[in-house]
């Protein structure tokens, strides 16, 4: 590279005339001026391209930045070393920066308004979701208070002492057919016989009581587990969930979100060729043919009009293509009939952001 610049006035106020002095502040305003920022610029663009949001050591980032033969070197910045450049980036915000035993680790903060907006509304989601748990488990909460307050109090037993007004007085039991009469008189085997009828008698009304409570409360038990049971099938349904923090695929129609290719290529709908490294793919624009490199965060699905096919990206029904039935403006989804796998022809509820038109 060369500059084609006069003696700049530092040079001519010292009188610095000899080629070799002038050449060494060219070099030093170099350094100063140009190679920094382009020496960021372009780490920084690798490790946005590459890495997105993750947090990855430093020396990975710089190892394969400098693989590429034309890259800027450190020793021609203003950064003498590589930890100088990792707090720099700190200090200036342009990344997340932590010092741990093995070294430094940097994160990128994409700071791109399609992707904060992206953020917020699934943020809004996920609360969304929160609070629909919550009245749930308020629900259940007051039906298991409104099938205790209901449940009538069993009634305790009094247990007296057998009194008798004679000494000699003999208690006599009637058996039926062999009667055996243990007692001097028949008006204590009367007794006798009215007090185990009456014994028997209330014993057959606490069963009955005991019962009727019973089934009572085994049929608010029974509704209680019902309710119960279907939250944790719900539960589980979401835990078998298989979700990734990637969901590329082939074939499909996305919108281009970043600014940073210029207007040219900025919400225009593109299709996916190739998908590399699970984060990146190979696009082409739909309106020009033009070919690019993307990484899923400069991309956002497309969601077709009803009655168009489209195919899950993420979660239990990935890698399936579906018929758009309906949109859920309210909840961020849309009603899909699956058309294939084995449960073809069922009707799901999926999010915005897990599936896209298909090309």
């Amino acid at each position: 590279m060369s500059l084609h610049v006069g003696v700049p006035p530092e040079a001519a106020a010292a009188g610095l005339r000899e080629p070799q002095q002038v050449h060494g502040l060219f070099l030093q305003m170099f350094i100063r001026f140009f190679s920094p920022s382009e020496f960021k610029s372009e780490f920084m663009e690798l490790l946005r391209r590459r890495f997105g949001t993750k947090r990855v050591h430093n020396n990975i980032v710089y190892n394969e930045y400098i693989s590429d033969r034309e890259h800027i070197h450190m020793n021609s910045t203003k950064w003498e070393t590589l930890t100088d450049f990792t707090k720099w980036l700190g200090r200036e915000g342009l990344c997340k920066v932590d010092e741990t035993p093995k070294g430094w680790y940097i994160q990128y903060i994409d700071r791109d308004p399609e992707t904060i907006r992206r953020q917020e509304e699934q943020a809004r989601k996920k609360k969304h979701e929160l609070d629909d748990e919550e009245r749930s488990a308020k629900f259940i909460a007051d039906q298991v208070r409104r099938g205790r307050d209901s449940k009538e109090p069993e009634e305790t037993p009094v247990y007296t002492e057998l009194q008798r007004e004679s000494e000699e007085e003999k208690i006599a039991f009637n058996l039926g057919a062999s009667s055996c009469v243990a007692g001097p008189s028949k008006a204590s085997s009367a007794l006798g016989a009215s007090a185990l009828k009456a014994a028997a008698a209330s014993t057959k009304r606490k069963d009955t009581s005991s019962n009727s409570d019973s089934r009572a409360d085994k049929r608010k038990k029974s509704a209680l587990e019902e309710i119960m049971e279907m939250e944790e099938n719900k539960r589980r349904k979401q835990q078998q969930s298989v979700r990734t923090d990637y969901w590329l695929q082939p074939n499909i129609v996305v919108k281009v979100v970043t600014k940073r290719l210029g207007e040219k290529y900025h919400k225009k709908k593109a299709v996916v060729m190739e998908v590399r490294d699970k984060y990146a793919a190979l696009v082409k624009m739909i309106d020009s043919g033009d070919k690019l490199k993307l990484d899923q965060n400069h991309v956002e699905t497309v969601i077709p009009a009803p009655g168009k096919r489209v195919r899950i990206l993420n979660g239990p029904y990935r890698d399936m293509e579906a018929l758009l039935e309906g949109i859920d403006e309210k909840n961020f989804s849309a009603t899909l009939t699956l058309e294939s796998g084995q449960q073809k022809g069922r009707r799901v509820d999926v999010a915005y952001e897990d599936f896209s038109k298909l090309a």
